[in-house]
């Protein structure tokens, strides 16, 4: 298995381990928390089951291998095959999905162009865009004379699909240059992060972005890293979600370790579970998930096809 592999089953697993307890508060898996790959619970799905954080992120990484680049109609397609016949889905049915990209996958369906589909109001800053935009890091890393405007812009339009609004696309470009930096393997997972931060601030506040003061917080990585469990949220708002996978990410020494800090601080355990897990796998390998998660997660045979399908083609 290559690079792509690292990445998007450390998305999967991290989302499989959520599902089961999404929705439920910090103070109640704490009763009982998260160590292993659970079925059931909130959605009712087996064992190693994901959800849309990982479909989306399928239907995006299929678009590439079969446009062998970033076609925003064919991406939307692939959306919308996911929401209405259950496409990329672990058992063909779709049982958890956002409302901003519901609507945005029902906006395409009436015809509207696939960059105006997602909402604008910063009341659409969900993460549903930043817990599938991990392919994107792929297509960037294989352009190797990419300006950072392309980049960026590339980011942006992937993201506007389903969320269009500044604040959602910063994270995602913030996400993205940590995953560029972390995929260099020439850096330590802190160097990497802060080196990615630093750079995504420089671009926003240059092309003067004023919404990157949102993310102010990550940008005094020691002060953010050394905070209390008790200051980060775990919400589905998009600076809550990423805020959260990064903390994790500082604040352990493993894929498992940090995976399993990121479902079990509640809420929105799957795509926290999928955005911390994507960089994780990046960073450690996936050689590095635990064998008994592996072996559980669903139609890994799948993920492993896609991934190695864009392996060759990049």
């Amino acid at each position: 298995m290559g690079k792509i592999y690292d990445g998007i089953i450390g998305v999967a697993v991290g989302d499989a381990l959520g599902v089961p307890v999404e929705f439920r508060s910090r103070k109640e898996i704490a009763k009982s928390p998260v160590t292993a790959m659970k079925g059931y619970g909130t959605h009712h799905q087996p064992a190693g089951t994901w959800s849309d954080d990982t479909s989306l992120t399928l239907a995006l990484l299929d678009s590439m291998i079969k446009n062998r680049s970033i076609n925003y109609i064919d991406i939307m397609d692939k959306f919308s095959e996911w929401l209405l016949y259950g496409k990329y889905t672990t058992a063909e049915e779709v049982f958890d999905v956002g409302n901003a990209t519901s609507r945005a996958i029902m906006n395409y369906g009436q015809g509207i162009p696939p960059l105006n589909c997602g909402g604008r109001s910063v009341y659409d800053n969900g993460n549903g865009s930043l817990m599938r935009i991990l392919p994107i890091t792929y297509y960037i890393n294989s352009k190797p004379n990419i300006s950072v405007d392309e980049q960026m812009e590339i980011v942006h339009n992937v993201s506007s699909l389903t969320h269009g609004h500044p604040i959602s696309l910063i994270g995602c470009g913030i996400y993205i240059c940590i995953a560029l930096k972390l995929l260099s393997e020439k850096t330590s997972l802190i160097e990497g992060i802060k080196e990615g931060i630093a750079n995504a601030f420089q671009y926003y506040t240059y092309q003067e972005w004023n919404d990157i003061s949102t993310y102010i917080r990550l940008k005094d990585l020691e002060y953010f890293a050394a905070l209390p469990e008790s200051e980060i949220k775990s919400s589905g708002y998009v600076v809550d979600t990423l805020e959260a996978a990064i903390w994790c990410l500082l604040n352990t020494d493993s894929y498992k370790n940090c995976v399993l800090k990121a479902v079990n601080l509640g809420e929105d355990t799957d795509t926290i579970g999928a955005v911390a897990g994507g960089l994780a796998g990046i960073y450690y390998g996936a050689d590095s998930i635990p064998k008994e998660w592996m072996n559980i997660v669903l139609k890994r045979q799948d993920i492993e096809k896609l991934c190695n399908e864009l392996e060759i083609l990049l």
